[in-house]
């Protein structure tokens, strides 16, 4: 399974000290930035767009995985692609013809992801996993923060790392809502390699650095038997 990575979700940190919170998860050992950007109409609250995007590739060299949960996202991939997005992934829900935006995706420079709610089964991207490059899957109901991980997501995650290792493919698996310090390690050991940490990391219990050191310790079990 390729190497686990950690991207902490800025839906839950303070906006008003953005470029602060940005060099924090960075000096604390964070792989991608995860950015959540929602229009509300796909999902019910409004976020931020290309703009906040840019100006946060301005104070960061991580990696930005750009969460579109907005209706028809292949009318604003060419905006987000030159605000700096490095991943950019959006909903198969979103999509009617997901092999075209996958290849928009990547004709823009950017890595591909494909998203899929709690109730959306995997045989929604099932024809396009030889051609993505991480599978985003929901945790939580999309759009808020601090939710509780739904249990089947793990079953979920299981079914598709045997999937795509059936396939060959070492395609990224990305859980993205309801990553805790307790259940870390599950969704690692069920498939997941990239970890979206949203208020795991941004809260007002600890600090950044302590948030992140906790999770890379729960996660250490996982990561030495990979």
């Amino acid at each position: 399974m390729p190497a686990i990575k950690i991207a902490p979700s800025f839906l839950t940190a303070d906006l008003g000290r953005i470029a602060d919170e940005v060099r924090a998860v960075e000096a604390a050992g964070a792989d991608y930035l995860h950015l959540d950007v929602m229009d509300g109409h796909f999902v019910p609250p409004i976020s931020f767009g290309a703009i906040v995007i840019e100006a946060i590739n301005k104070v960061t060299d991580l990696p930005l995985d750009v969460h579109l949960m907005i209706e028809h996202p292949e009318r604003q991939l060419e905006s987000f692609a030159e605000a700096g997005a490095g991943i950019l992934n959006v909903h198969a829900e979103a999509c009617d013809d997901l092999p075209a935006i996958i290849a928009q995706i990547k004709a823009l420079g950017c890595r591909a992801g494909a998203g899929l709610n709690p109730e959306t089964g995997i045989d929604a991207i099932e024809a396009s996993l030889a051609e993505v490059d991480q599978v985003l899957v929901m945790g939580v109901n999309p759009g808020w923060g601090g939710q509780a991980l739904i249990p089947e997501t793990i079953g979920k995650l299981r079914d598709l790392r045997a999937l795509l290792n059936q396939r060959g493919l070492r395609t990224d698996i990305e859980i993205d809502g309801g990553v805790k310090v307790h259940n870390a390690a599950e969704c690692a050991a069920a498939g997941a390699n990239v970890l979206v940490a949203g208020s795991v990391v941004f809260n007002d219990n600890a600090s950044v650095e302590d948030s992140m050191r906790d999770l890379r310790e729960a996660l250490a079990t996982t990561e030495a038997k990979s």
